[in-house]
């Protein structure tokens, strides 16, 4: 037997041969180089002088070049205040959204999967027409906006109960689902500026509430499709028999539904978690300087000396570390929640 037929034989149709092995052992060490390696530069880099990092390329410290904790001192010690507020803005922001859009969210992807709706086309035509007279009433012709909220309320709720019957052609939850994900998919540049005037005009521009409900409304639409996947995967019967001993919708839902989704609700909230964390776009916008978050405070190192990469690499591992523990700690839950779905029966 030749070296060629050594190494592609195979033991047993789920074995792979020597050279299977190596050629996976070798692209997922070219794949985890190419993720570790930035972190890994950025960690180098938060511990050069900056003519250390005009000069050049340097990778290992001690041989190319002599560490120094300059950036760190300057980053926790001058600009301590300058540092901590972006910090605690971002984890006190993130972590409120996380779980104010988890705790919407899974009740609106368990009412898709349980509960059957059917809402009416016609119906829905009247509610965005109502919406845009409204708009117009207040806007152009300055009427009370409490006068016009109830006028469009009452008007909407007789439509509903008395023309709309008349119509048939409705919508299902599968539609309701679509169109939610479809809202994710629309460029935020998109709502900026509306959103900007709406929150100037409230007075709560640059404060925690304008950001959470911006976070939690962009974010809202991905944990109700997620979430509707683990739903699925419940078994019904398990809340037909709790429902055939007395327990209401809402204690089916918090004492069976949710212990069994941990694995799902761990791997959502780490997902809006990050989308929260690193947003950009959207906190440009509407924070300042009360509010202003780690992203914010790394893009505004780029000054007119140019970017500060000593200092901005200090930041960035300080933004890194509470999501990486994070993950850690909610590891277990995320891997079973990734694997909810893959494997039927």
């Amino acid at each position: 037997m030749n070296i060629w037929q050594q190494i592609t034989k195979k033991r047993s149709f789920e074995d792979s041969s020597v050279l299977e092995s190596i050629l996976s052992y070798l692209i997922l060490g070219i794949w985890a180089f190419i993720c570790i390696f930035p972190i890994y530069w950025v960690l180098v880099t938060s511990v050069k002088e900056p003519h250390v990092v005009n000069q050049g390329p340097f990778y290992i410290p001690f041989v190319d070049f002599q560490p120094s904790l300059h950036a760190w001192e300057f980053v926790f010690m001058q600009e301590s205040m300058n540092t901590l507020r972006p910090f605690f803005n971002t984890v006190i922001i993130s972590l409120i959204s996380a779980f104010i859009t988890l705790l919407i969210g899974s009740m609106a992807g368990y009412a898709l999967v349980r509960i059957h709706y059917r809402p009416k086309i016609v119906s829905i035509a009247c509610f965005i027409l109502i919406l845009i007279l409204a708009i117009l009433l207040i806007t152009r012709m300055g009427l009370d906006w409490r006068m016009v909220l109830t006028s469009g309320t009452a008007i909407f709720l007789l439509f509903i109960f008395t023309l709309s019957r008349r119509f048939k052609a409705s919508l299902g939850n599968n539609d309701i689902g679509f169109w939610m994900i479809s809202q994710r998919i629309l460029p935020p540049v998109v709502v900026v500026i509306p959103v900007y005037i709406f929150y100037q005009q409230l007075g709560i521009l640059d404060t925690y509430l304008a950001m959470v409900i911006t976070y939690v409304a962009i974010n809202i639409p991905i944990v109700v499709w997620l979430m509707r996947d683990f739903f699925f995967s419940i078994p019904v019967d398990l809340e037909e028999n709790a429902a055939l001993d007395g327990a209401s919708r809402y204690r089916i839902f918090t004492t069976i539904v949710l212990p069994l989704s941990k694995p799902g609700l761990s791997a959502t909230f780490m997902l809006v978690l990050i989308l929260c964390w690193n947003e950009y776009l959207l906190s440009l916008f509407i924070s300042m300087t009360d509010t202003q978050t780690l992203p914010l405070m790394i893009a505004s190192m780029n000054t007119t000396r140019g970017p500060q990469w000593w200092y901005m690499s200090v930041i960035i591992i300080l933004m890194i570390i509470p999501v990486i523990l994070i993950a850690l700690f909610l590891y277990r839950f995320i891997v079973r929640g990734l694997l909810v779905g893959a494997i039927k029966g």
